[in-house]
């Protein structure tokens, strides 16, 4: 039992599926490319570092290179065609994963304010959170774009500690990957881990958190307001 004062969200991973519309938006950019699509198995594992990153995997898996080996004036023209296909599908195949408005529902009347910490580009996340109809439930929304760093430093969730008024240590982090867990550690914050989300191939297991969920659902039985 985690006794904390509000409680942040990753965003992909963690409170919805969106890997089909990342999977279609990377697919329809390397056929423009001429480059052959990428299974969504491996794509998946790619996803976790920002939309930037995720371009400069892709470039590389598709031609067989190290992403290092991308220039970044390739990734910068490949990502601007990457975000306009995936605006395009933005919704479009993405799911909540099972729990997500219950689990919100009950959490906020347990009266914890919520927050979303994403590496998502902002402009797509209030969008997702809206079509998701779960918009109204988050406080502090803070996109990859929002600050100078994005996770897994721990500057994010510093600051929506700070907009929340509590100590990093009563702001506990909900997510899938090691990006939340690094950033949590490093920020003094407890941290939760889903088992099913975008872990860039490492499993769960390994990972320094404070515990496994096995679903949204079991969160509000981990926590109590302090």
């Amino acid at each position: 039992m985690l006794a904390v004062r509000a409680i942040a969200f990753d965003l992909d991973g963690t409170l919805l599926d969106t890997i089909h519309d990342l999977a279609g938006a990377v697919n329809a950019l390397l056929e423009e490319l001429g480059l052959s699509a990428l299974p969504k198995a491996e794509i998946r594992d790619m996803v976790g570092k920002g939309m930037a990153n995720l371009v400069r995997r892709v470039l590389a898996r598709a031609t067989g290179v190290s992403p290092a080996a991308i220039e970044d004036a390739e990734v910068a023209s490949a990502l601007a065609g990457y975000q306009q296909h995936y605006a395009a599908r933005l919704g479009r195949e993405t799911r909540p994963f099972p729990g997500l408005t219950d689990t919100l529902t009950r959490l906020r009347a347990m009266g914890f304010p919520l927050a979303i910490i994403t590496n998502k580009a902002t402009r797509f996340v209030r969008p997702h959170l809206e079509r998701a109809g779960i918009a109204d439930y988050f406080a502090q929304v803070i996109g990859g774009d929002d600050l100078p760093a994005k996770k897994p430093d721990p500057a994010p969730l510093l600051h929506v500690a700070a907009g929340f008024g509590i100590a990093p240590a009563q702001l506990l982090m909900v997510g899938d990957s090691g990006n939340d867990v690094a950033a949590a550690r490093a920020a003094g914050c407890p941290v939760l881990v889903l088992p099913y989300g975008y872990t860039e191939g490492e499993p769960v297991q390994s990972l320094d958190a404070d515990g496994i969920v096995p679903s949204l659902l079991a969160i509000p039985d981990r926590v109590r307001f302090a």
